[in-house]
């Protein structure tokens, strides 16, 4: 996967998650920590924040998946890339 189209997905994403209106105390908590390691890779692209992100996108995803199939679809988009990636 090229930077380029990680920062595509990660942006993606990002814009998901800011649409999020309604969400109970452990989806904000998830979402808080998904945004922390969104804008860390977006701002670094390293390998141990691309691990971080694959398990918050992981825990989100199991949140989220009946309350929020947008934001569900876009989480899995990002982990099949990073699992593509080997990450």
């Amino acid at each position: 996967m090229t930077e380029q189209t990680l920062r595509d997905l990660l942006g993606k994403l990002h814009d998901e998650l800011q649409r999020i209106e309604s969400v109970d105390e452990k989806g904000r908590d998830l979402l808080r920590n998904l945004d922390a390691d969104v804008r860390a890779l977006l701002e670094r692209s390293g390998e141990a924040e691309s691990a971080s992100i694959a398990k918050s996108i992981q825990s989100a995803m199991d949140h989220f998946e009946i309350t929020h199939p947008k934001l569900t679809m876009a989480l899995s988009e990002m982990l099949t890339a990073l699992n593509n990636a080997g990450i």
